[in-house]
C-alpha cells in the first residue's frame, strides 16, 4: 500500500466522511410468524443460533467447495467457506459501525440450500431442470430452507432482514441493508482467494497460471489479497457512503473470478466435475421416477425432488449412487 493510501485508510478509519452508524440496520421490522422478545438475544443472534443448529448447516461439512473428494484435509468445505466469509463479513461490519449480528446472521445462512459437488452440482440439477421448465440457483433454495424445510417443515421463522440477506447475496436481486451488502461483496472476497489456494494446492494450476494483474493489484498471498480487499472495502464505502470497492479493487476482484470460472470451476477437463453431474442428475431422474424413495417436503413432484437431491451431502449422494446404479464400482475415484 502506497504513502498516500496509508494517510487514506488512516483518515476512513479515523472517522471522517459519511457517519456510519446512520447506515447500521439497528433492528428488524419482524418475523414471517411474530414472537415476543427473547430477553436476552436480539433478533439476529436469536437467527445466528439458529442457523447454526440448522441440520441443513451441518451437512455443509460434508458438502464440496470446489473440490470433490480430495485426499487432502485440508481443502475448504461449503462449511469453511461460510465460516471464513463470515469472519469478513463481520470484520467490516464493525470497522464501519454496522450490524455485526446481521451480517453475522446472513452469512452463515447464505448456502445452506448449495448442491453436493459445488457449482457442478448446481450447473448439473439445473440444466436436468431445463426439461422440466424450470431452474435452480442456490440463494433461492437456502431461502426455502430456511422457510419451509427445516425443523420438519416447520422453517427457521428468520427475521426479515436476515432472509433477504440469504436471498440477494448473489444473482440479480439486491439486498435492502448495507449488512446485507457487505455479505454479498464478503462472499466474492472469500471464496475467490481460498479457491486459488485449493488450485494451487490441488495442482488444477501453477502459480504462472495466475492472471498477473489482478495478482499485482491484490497481492501475492492470500492472506494480503484478503487484506487489501478489506481495508479498500472500508475506505471506499466511508467515503462513498454506500457499501463498495474501489474500481480498481473491485476490476481485478473480478477478472481473477472469471479466470477461475474458466479454468477452476468450469474446467472441461476435469473428469472429477463431469461425473458429480452426471451422478447429480441421474440422482434426480430416479428419486423424481421413485416418489416412495424420497423425503416428503412438496406436493409437486419436481420440487420434492428438488429438496431432496439439493439436500443431499456429496458422500449421500455418492453412496446412492452406487447402491442404485453401481454396486461394484467407485463412483468419482478411479472407478468407471
Amino acid at each position: 500500500m502506497k504513502a498516500g493510501e496509508n494517510r487514506e485508510l488512516g483518515d476512513a478509519l479515523g472517522g471522517r466522511g459519511v457517519p456510519e452508524a446512520e447506515w447500521a440496520c439497528k433492528t428488524s421490522i419482524g418475523r414471517p410468524v411474530a414472537e415476543p422478545p427473547d430477553g436476552v438475544r436480539n433478533p439476529f443472534q436469536r437467527d445466528r443460533d439458529r442457523i447454526i443448529h440448522a441440520k441443513a448447516f451441518r451437512r455443509l461439512m460434508h458438502k464440496t467447495q470446489v473440490f470433490i473428494s480430495p485426499d487432502d484435509d485440508h481443502f475448504r468445505t461449503r462449511l469453511t467457506h461460510t465460516l471464513e466469509m463470515m469472519q469478513i463479513s463481520r470484520t467490516i461490519a464493525r470497522s464501519l459501525d454496522l450490524n455485526e449480528d446481521l451480517a453475522e446472521a446472513i452469512a452463515l445462512g447464505h448456502d445452506l440450500g448449495h448442491t453436493p459437488f459445488g457449482h457442478t452440482g448446481e450447473e448439473a440439477l439445473s440444466r436436468v431442470l431445463a426439461s422440466h421448465a424450470r431452474g435452480f440457483r442456490h440463494n433461492e433454495h437456502s431461502l426455502r430452507v430456511v422457510d419451509v424445510l427445516e425443523k420438519g417443515g416447520k422453517g427457521l421463522n428468520l427475521t426479515h432482514e436476515v432472509r433477504d440477506g440469504i436471498l440477494n447475496h448473489t444473482g440479480k436481486g439486491y439486498p435492502s441493508t448495507r449488512e446485507g451488502e457487505i455479505v454479498r461483496t464478503a462472499d466474492r472476497i472469500a471464496y475467490v482467494n481460498h479457491d486459488v489456494d485449493d488450485a494451487l494446492r490441488a495442482g488444477v494450476i501453477s502459480w504462472n497460471d495466475l492472471p498477473e494483474g489482478p495478482i499485482a493489484v491484490l497481492g501475492e498471498g492470500m492472506s494480503t489479497r484478503i487484506d487489501t480487499m478489506v481495508r479498500d472495502m472500508i475506505v471506499t464505502s466511508r467515503y462513498r457512503g454506500e457499501i463498495a470497492l474501489s474500481e480498481r479493487v473491485y476490476d481485478a476482484l473480478m477478472e481473477l473470478r472469471t479466470w477461475l470460472f474458466k479454468n477452476v470451476y468450469r474446467n472441461p477437463n476435469s473428469r472429477e466435475s463431469q461425473r458429480a453431474g452426471n451422478v447429480v442428475a441421474a440422482l434426480f431422474s430416479y428419486y423424481l421416477e421413485n416418489p416412495g424413495e424420497r423425503a416428503k417436503s412438496d406436493p409437486d413432484p419436481v420440487i420434492e425432488t428438488i429438496d431432496f437431491v439439493a439436500g443431499m451431502t456429496d458422500r449421500y449422494a455418492l453412496a446412492a449412487y452406487k447402491r442404485l446404479f453401481l454396486p461394484r464400482s467407485d463412483v468419482i475415484s478411479g472407478g468407471h
